[in-house]
């Protein structure tokens, strides 16, 4: 092999690890949420990935089963301990919370 295509390679391979550490997991999504910090991360863990005797982790495959509907609802409405959040919160607020919810379950 020439030279530059060695550099070539070793660039196109620098590049592919940096941009796969720069990509932030959708927990982090959650984590870096203050939406999500200030309402939810008091049970659910501040990665969403549950706390004892507090809130269920909603990235398990329990979590994982719920649709994006069953989600919303229950944040709107509350559900068990859970309480509702439906006057809490906008429901752009709500709608991105699901959404983030959603991608971190995947």
């Amino acid at each position: 092999m020439t030279r530059s295509r060695l550099i070539l390679i070793a660039s196109l391979f620098s590049l592919s690890l940096s941009s796969a550490f720069a990509q932030s997991t959708p927990s982090e999504t959650l984590a870096a949420d203050p939406v999500f910090q200030s309402n939810c991360a008091k049970c659910h863990g501040k990665d969403a990935d549950g706390r004892f005797m507090a809130g269920p982790s909603l990235i398990s495959k329990k979590a994982s089963a719920l649709s994006a509907d069953e989600t919303h609802n229950m944040i709107l409405n509350g559900k068990g301990r859970m309480p509702k959040f439906g006057d809490k919160l906008s429901a752009d607020q709500i709608d991105k919370l699901v959404a983030e919810i959603q991608a971190a379950k995947k």
